[in-house]
Order: C-alpha cells, then sequence, then structure tokens
C-alpha cells in the first residue's frame, strides 16, 4: 500500500490510479518531489532544468534577479502538508455540479412611481439624488432644475423631474446589478455564493418595487462580499485556472492530461462544498502532475523553437524578439514557476511559427549544396542579438 501524494488515500500497488481522486500511481513519485515530501535529489524537472540552463550562451550577463515569483511552484504555502496520520476513508464522491446555477439577468426595468403631492414628490426626488451622488451620477442639470420647480412649487415641472431621474437612476443601478451579477457567476462556477445569491435576490426584490436607494445599498454590501469571496479563494482559482493552461498546452503537444486530471476535478468539488484547505491541495498536486507530464514534450517543442531560431537567423531575420522570449522562458524555469515559463513559451512559438525569412535573404539553394552545419540540440551559441 502507498498514500495518494494528492488527497492522502492508501492506495493497493496494483491500482493503476487512486480510487478517490484518481491520480494516476505512475504520477505518485513525481508529485511527492514537487511537493517536497522526499528529501533525497532535486525533482527530475529541475534538474531538467539545469542542463537547459548550463547549455544557454547567449553571450550577455543574466537579467537581474527579480523579486519573489507568484507563479505555481514559487510559494510552498501552494503545497500544504499532507497529515501525517492515516486519513479517514473517503467519504462518498461529490457530484461534478456547480456549486450554485446562474443567476437571471434582470429583464425589465420597474414600472414609474405613481405621482403625489408635491412633498411627496421632493422627497422621492432628494432620494434619487442620494443614490445618484453614491452612484457617481453627474446630476448638475437635475439639480437646477429641481431647484427651480422648488421655488414655485410647480406640480408638473416635479412629476417629469422625478420620473426622468428616476428612469436615469434605476438604469444606472440595473447596470450595477448586471456588473456585479457577472462575477458572482462567475465566482459560483467554483466557489459556494449562498450569502450573495440571498443579497443578489433581495436587490431584484428592490427594484422590481422601485426601491433604488435600497438596491442600491444592498449592491454595496454584496460587492463587499465579493472582495471577500474572491481573497479568501484566490489561491484556489488561480491553480485551477493555472491547471487548465497545463492541461491545454499539453494537449497543444499531442499529449493526454488523463492521468493529471482526477486531482483538478476533485480539487473542483471540494471547492463547491466549501473545503478550500483540501481543494488547494489537491490542485496543487494536480498541477505538479500536468507538469510531470507536460514536461517532456516542452523541452522537445522547445528545442525545435530553438532550432527554428538558428535557421532564420541564418537566413539574415532578426530573432531578437525571440531571444527575448527565450531569455524569459529560461528565467521563469529557474525561478520554479510553470505556469510564467508556459505563458512566456507561448509568446515564443507564436513569434518563431509565424516568421519567415525575408524575401532577399541570400541565393537559393542549389540540389546539391552542402548547409552549414546547425549546432547541435542542445547549444544556444549564435542566437545572441547584434550588439
Amino acid at each position: 500500500m502507498v498514500s495518494c501524494p494528492a488527497c492522502g488515500t492508501e492506495v493497493a500497488d496494483a491500482l493503476a490510479e487512486c480510487p478517490h481522486c484518481h491520480l494516476g500511481t505512475a504520477l505518485f513519485s513525481a508529485v511527492r518531489d514537487a511537493a517536497g515530501e522526499v528529501a533525497s535529489a532535486d525533482p527530475t524537472y529541475l534538474r531538467t532544468i539545469g542542463e537547459l540552463l548550463a547549455t544557454v550562451d547567449l553571450e550577455t550577463p543574466p537579467a537581474p534577479a527579480r523579486g519573489p515569483a507568484q507563479g505555481l511552484l514559487s510559494r510552498p504555502a501552494r503545497f500544504p502538508a499532507l497529515p501525517s496520520a492515516p486519513p479517514a476513508p473517503p467519504a462518498a464522491a461529490v457530484p461534478p455540479a456547480r456549486s450554485a446555477p446562474p443567476i437571471s439577468p434582470l429583464r425589465d426595468l420597474p414600472a414609474l412611481p405613481a405621482g403625489g403631492s408635491s412633498e411627496a414628490l421632493r422627497h422621492r426626488i432628494e432620494e434619487y439624488f442620494q443614490v445618484g451622488r453614491r452612484l457617481g451620477l453627474d446630476f448638475t442639470d437635475f439639480e437646477v432644475r429641481s431647484e427651480a420647480a422648488a421655488l414655485v412649487d410647480d406640480l408638473p415641472s416635479l412629476e417629469v423631474l422625478a420620473r426622468e431621474m428616476f428612469v436615469h437612476v434605476a438604469s444606472s443601478v440595473a447596470e450595477e446589478f448586471e456588473g456585479v451579477l457577472a462575477r458572482r457567476n462567475e465566482l459560483a462556477q467554483l466557489v459556494p455564493t449562498s450569502g450573495v445569491d440571498v443579497e443578489l435576490n433581495a436587490v431584484r426584490q428592490a427594484i422590481a418595487v422601485g426601491d433604488l436607494n435600497g438596491a442600491q445599498r444592498r449592491l454595496f454590501h454584496v460587492r463587499d462580499e465579493l472582495v471577500r469571496i474572491e481573497e479568501q479563494w484566490e489561491v484556489g482559482r488561480i491553480l485551477a485556472t493555472e491547471c487548465d493552461l497545463l492541461a491545454q498546452t499539453l494537449r497543444d503537444l499531442g499529449g493526454d492530461p488523463t492521468a493529471a486530471l482526477g486531482p483538478l476535478e476533485e480539487g473542483r468539488r471540494s471547492f463547491g462544498v466549501g473545503r478550500r484547505a483540501d481543494a488547494e491541495r489537491l490542485l496543487a498536486r494536480a498541477a505538479v502532475a500536468l507538469w510531470t507530464l507536460l514536461q517532456p514534450r516542452f523541452f522537445e517543442d522547445l528545442r525545435r523553437l530553438r532550432d527554428r531560431m538558428v535557421e532564420l537567423r541564418s537566413t539574415g531575420s532578426d530573432v531578437a524578439p525571440a531571444v527575448k522570449e527565450l531569455r524569459e522562458v529560461a528565467g521563469e524555469l529557474r525561478q520554479r514557476n510553470f505556469v510564467g515559463t508556459v505563458i512566456a513559451y507561448r509568446r515564443l512559438r507564436a513569434f518563431v511559427d509565424r516568421a519567415s525569412p525575408p524575401e532577399s535573404a541570400g541565393t537559393p539553394e542549389m540540389p546539391g549544396t552542402v548547409r552549414p552545419a546547425t549546432p547541435e540540440v542542445g547549444s544556444f551559441a549564435g542566437l545572441t542579438p547584434p550588439g
């Protein structure tokens, strides 16, 4: 029996994957190494990084060290230690459903409030002014018209002013509601938002009855709650996004991320029921497993791009931007920031794959022409931009 490095479940030697989080057993050792549970030699990917960086010869001093990276492996807190005691038997799997369905947007603005006495209209207009100021609206014209109508107690003018201000403020409150709703629907794809949902339903009801002041005040509290939730679940949301990026890059390079996707899905389910610590641990281990699968294909394609850069350089193309991105890849690798590495690599690949030699570069080769030898794989010599 071995312990799964992602969820801590005991796994029989004969099994191909963890029965709880479905991490492939072939990835156990790599994930355990990267999570710091084995104090022997550096994980394989670090040794590969060292070998890669040792071949870089750009004839320029390395860029100064930057501050601590905020990437996937740059913060030890993203790899919480597994409990020393044997874990309890896993509970029944949580259905892979979102924590809450999307809340539909507003369909129609509320009906205009009925008219009233001049005193009631002035009270309503003053309330609209208060809401508008909190929303940052420009009410200069309305202020001039309100003062003029109030001086002579012009009831028809007050009715028109109240109606126009209501439409203006209601539209702004509805727009703010839609923005807050979009943030909630995005968060609800991963984490619970039950408290926010209650408030948003109350906002919808307040708007429906024309209580714009109450609706705006509730929206203010909803925004604060969303900020709190976003900060509380930030690490997990970043990890989930990073895992998706690594998985997609692996697919782009012809690989299969299936063996590492189990902890990713289990982490999402843990988020959906509010188990933040479990979710972060699972997602962090999933990211390591995905990098383990991606690494061989990544370095293979990096060498392909390097060879293409040498070819472009030999035909007179300017490869300075690609060299800059290559340095960025090396820098992110040195900091163990896998996501930063992938992002820099994608920029490098996009530049190199769309580059073509200049039309006036040299004389076309004739059959039998012997081309200059291309630097062997593993060497970056000759890629330094002029000057």
